[in-house]
């Protein structure tokens, strides 16, 4: 298998170089990894690298054929049936080179701290009879629903990743907020900067002066519940950490209902599920051989029964397609 050249993408911004790696090939040992840097099989834009290599959104990274995974074992534990089957209920298109999911609320697509069950880690379920384990492309945050690709080979998940990194992929999202924005239409131009936390990573509208991540946002409300609640559509045109959720709590003023991380305790309505109100509805990309690849996802079981308790209309869920 030749080497693959990996597009890092927007949300890969300053990754250690070992953590991309791990990220995409959480099998590989960080010895395997440094003796790759050593031998020049691993390169970033063509230059030599070390594990502490700073990331940057746009970059190739040279990616030599990968050793296979482990078997099962203590370190890589067998993915139950029960979970092989919740997986496999999961997927919503599937063709010889991508894998699409609607991903549930509350799975983590990645390991962590304190998180020893993640999509990642199960991924050896969705092979179906291919050599190569589906590789993930993109990330939804763990309490955030919907569509999300996976690449079945290392080609594929190259060409995914442009399309990612190039804008060529159209995301869609469906949120709940509370409250109605003022514009009902426009465009949220505010850079993110990260922050840490002892509850987790947390991203903050940059400050005056501060160095901020590019983060642009477009949106609409599709409908409201008496200025209550507005169901926004959102297309985010960058990849940063929690952008959606910051850009409507900051600079609509409006957060996304159940969000109150960002929210607080204005986040949340009597009645209604604490659960965030945030779903990754479609995916419009081009397809790694040719054509162009459309897939949605219905909503989960929380939001379909808020969007029904508003009395919002929901459109019904097209059936995922190619076209040529």
């Amino acid at each position: 298998m030749p080497a693959a050249l990996i597009t890092v993408a927007e949300d890969e911004a300053d990754l250690r170089l070992d953590r991309w790696f791990r990220r995409h090939h959480p099998h590989l040992t960080q010895g395997a990894l440094q003796k790759m840097l050593r031998t020049g099989q691993v390169r970033v834009d063509g230059k030599r690298a070390e594990t502490g290599t700073r990331l940057t959104p746009g970059q190739q990274v040279r990616v030599p054929p990968m050793p296979e995974a482990p078997p099962p074992g203590p370190e890589r534990p067998a993915v139950s049936e029960r979970d092989a089957a919740e997986l496999e209920r999961m997927v919503i298109y599937r063709d010889d080179s991508v894998i699409a999911l609607n991903k549930p609320h509350g799975l983590p697509v990645q390991g962590g701290p304190n998180i020893a069950r993640h999509l990642d880690g199960m991924l050896d379920a969705l092979r179906f009879g291919h050599e190569e384990r589906p590789r993930l492309v993109h990330r939804l945050d763990r309490d955030t629903s919907g569509v999300l690709l996976l690449a079945r080979s290392a080609a594929a998940a190259s060409k995914l990743a442009s399309a990612f990194r190039s804008r060529d992929a159209e995301k869609t999202y469906w949120a709940l907020v509370v409250g109605r924005p003022h514009p009902l239409a426009g465009r949220i131009n505010m850079p993110l900067a990260k922050q840490g936390g002892p509850r987790g990573e947390r991203t903050a509208p940059a400050e005056e002066g501060e160095e901020g991540a590019h983060a642009i946002t477009d949106f609409r409300v599709v409908d409201n519940a008496r200025k209550h609640v507005s169901w926004l559509e959102m297309h985010p045109l960058t990849g940063r950490t929690h952008q959606l959720r910051v850009h409507a709590a900051a600079a609509l003023k409006c957060p996304i209902l159940g969000d109150g991380k960002y929210g607080g305790a204005a986040a949340h309505l009597e009645g209604m599920s604490n659960l965030l109100h945030l779903h990754a509805r479609s995916i419009e990309l081009p397809h790694p051989e040719g054509g162009t690849l459309s897939v949605s996802a219905p909503l989960p079981p929380h939001m379909n029964e808020s969007f029904a308790f508003l009395g919002f209309d929901r459109p019904r869920t097209p059936p995922a397609k190619r076209t040529r």
